[in-house]
């Protein structure tokens, strides 16, 4: 397999959404179909270590993995959203952004308590999304097999976040 320097397919925009935050734009890596495949292929090569069943991922960058993952190591893929967006009777949790705060939804019955799940996300910045995702998991009695990332931003968290679980992260900034 072909390796890459993720890094280079991820342009920071200064500012963005907000004055002094740093977004890290992936849409280059996703236009790239050779390193889009090797970082979706890296991501299926830890589902499969942690023998998870069901891939769980926030909106939206988030889906835009976990999907591919999912497919490609033959998980279900559980969607966790913004207020207002699942029909169904939902699980709820607040949790504060590096810019601000929102909620995170999940349905009550789309995990089961046998369910092995890898939770994927894009970029690991303070770590409040997972925090929220880790919450709703939990409400439903499934096992959180690992977590994992396209990219850390290990300069806006605690060295030590989420350690209690297996995790991976393809880039560390």
């Amino acid at each position: 397999m072909k390796q890459f320097d993720l890094k280079k397919f991820i342009i920071e925009i200064k500012d963005f959404p907000i004055k002094g935050v740093g977004f890290k734009d992936i849409t280059p890596l996703l236009k790239n179909a050779e390193a889009f495949r090797f970082a979706v292929d890296k991501m299926v090569d830890f589902v499969k270590k942690v023998k998870a069943n069901v891939i769980v991922a926030p909106e939206a960058r988030g889906f835009l993995f976990a999907s591919a993952v999912a497919y490609a190591s033959n998980c279900g893929f559980v969607v966790v959203r913004k207020p207002k967006k699942l029909p169904r009777e939902v699980y709820e949790e607040s949790y504060d952004l590096e810019y601000g705060t929102n909620k995170l939804q999940l349905h009550k019955d789309d995990l089961k308590s046998d369910d092995k799940v890898v939770v994927i996300d894009d970029v690991l910045a303070t770590g409040g999304t997972i925090k929220a995702i880790i919450k709703l998991v939990q409400h439903t009695g499934a096992k959180i097999n690992g977590l994992l990332f396209l990219a850390d931003l290990k300069f806006l968290h605690d060295k030590d976040l989420f350690s209690e679980y297996e995790n991976v992260s393809l880039i560390e900034y």
